[in-house]
């Protein structure tokens, strides 16, 4: 039977969704409607179901106040919420009592108290909500997954993850409303939540306690000056056009210019502010120790002014080590235009053939007295991370499979990764540890890796 849609938020977190219902997912979900307060995002998101259902009826519109009044009146039966963080708690409890199931972007939440109020309706109302949390989806993700519960490295002692986002990906959280930490609580909840996913379901163990540090070292007006890079423009998109690396022309980008340029005589939202202006109050520096329910303890950063983008992850065990090293991009190469690339995901490595550093991966296990292996990583097809995005879409819209590996995220699982980031953000505040349990937050077993609903 096909489930009527609707979808919260027409940014370009919401394109992967409003693509795949119309087009590969059709069959399995109608989309009906729009909950968006942006006309002009609203014009993009019509743009991309013509494209793909031409002469199909557009979505019907209606404002972030009307959403139970959406869910009503197109007998939605989900809605999927790709709207900024700190809207996630509101949005999602409104539309599970308005009688409708609810698909939703990471993170939870970002606080304690609005992770409180979707338990409870949850609970409250019995409806299901999952978590799109695709790097599970990703084969190697997937592949490491396999050996921990295979148990050829033994019991997991220790995992040190690390994760560096480049002066592409990582600035660009500087320049939107993730910079400021009311609506993100920072980058330990809004990314990280993704990286403390990953590390519950690897080892289907749930955080205790947390102790963090972090600062805002590169980024920001106190910075610049420091580093004498004098004065900048507000934003990036100027004219003359800018050759600065961190400057963001939304005009260059159709996509961007659309949702962003064109839509901001609506609401005044500035997409491209200067990655060192004032007003940033997220951390671009983070270190973690995190304790784990069965005796596991993680170390953890990340640092989002690398020159190359990935992340490495060991795990320690009683029998043996495996190591997953992934580089996304091997380097931060101006085009002739002295212009980068925004789009995150890009394959696009210039230079990289020729680099001491390489895009790629690779997953290894030794056991002790043994030699090292490399196990193989198979892609799932075509789309990003290596297939994953599209194997999430098809236990979003048709339903999770008999899947050993527990991919598909419950609301359980989504409470657990954000613990993390929220105990994280209380022991940066008191610089003590944290115990998660005083987070008030309701009990985390039950969920994890299994993807309980």
């Amino acid at each position: 039977m096909t489930r009527r849609y609707g979808v919260v938020g027409t940014g370009a977190r919401s394109q992967m969704f409003v693509t795949a219902l119309a087009g590969e997912f059709a069959d399995a979900g109608e989309l009906v409607a729009w909950c968006e307060p942006n006309p002009a995002r609203m014009d993009h998101a019509d743009g991309i179901v013509a494209r793909l259902r031409p002469g199909a009826p557009a979505p019907a519109r209606y404002g972030p106040a009307d959403l139970e009044r959406m869910v009503a009146e197109q007998r939605l039966d989900a809605v999927v919420i790709t709207t900024p963080d700190w809207t996630h708690a509101e949005l999602a409890t409104r539309a599970l009592r308005a009688g409708a199931d609810v698909v939703l972007e990471k993170p939870f939440a970002t606080t304690a108290e609005g992770s409180r109020a979707i338990t409870d309706t949850v609970a409250e109302t019995g409806r299901s909500l999952v978590l799109t949390f695709n790097y599970r989806y990703s084969p190697r993700n997937a592949a490491l997954r396999e050996v921990i519960a295979s148990g050829e490295i033994g019991e997991v002692t220790g995992v040190h993850f690390e994760w560096a986002l480049d002066t592409m990906h990582g600035a660009d959280y500087f320049r939107r409303w993730h910079r400021e930490k009311e609506h993100s609580a920072g980058l330990v909840v809004h990314k990280s939540s993704h990286h403390f996913d990953l590390v519950n379901w690897w080892l289907a163990d749930v955080p205790e306690w947390v102790f963090a540090s972090g600062a805002l070292r590169f980024y920001g007006d106190a910075n610049a000056a420091a580093r004498g890079l004098g004065e900048r423009p507000p934003r990036g998109t100027v004219d003359p056009p800018s050759t600065d690396p961190f400057a963001l022309d939304l005009r260059a980008d159709p996509v961007l210019k659309a949702l962003y340029w064109d839509a901001e005589q609506h609401d005044g939202y500035q997409r491209d502010r200067d990655v060192f202006t004032p007003g940033i109050t997220i951390e671009d520096n983070l270190s973690l120790l995190v304790g784990f329910a069965r005796g596991a303890v993680m170390t953890y950063s990340l640092n989002a002014h690398s020159p190359w983008e990935g992340y490495r992850v060991t795990v320690n065990g009683t029998a043996g080590r495996a190591e997953l090293d992934v580089v996304e991009r091997a380097a931060v190469l101006p085009g002739p235009d002295g212009r980068l690339v925004l789009d995150a995901s890009s394959v696009v490595d210039a230079g990289a053939d020729d680099d001491a550093r390489r895009r790629g991966e690779r997953l290894t296990v030794q056991r002790h007295w043994e030699k090292a292996r490399v196990v193989p990583i198979t892609t799932a097809g075509e789309g990003g991370h290596g297939g994953g995005d599209a194997l999430l879409l098809r236990d979003v819209f048709r339903g999770a499979t008999d899947d050993p590996l527990g991919r598909q995220a419950g609301y359980r699982d989504g409470l657990a990764a954000v613990a993390v980031g929220l105990a994280a953000n209380a022991s940066m505040r008191t610089g003590e540890r944290v115990a998660v349990a005083d987070l008030g937050l309701a009990p985390l077993a039950g969920g994890t890796h299994v993807g309980a609903r």
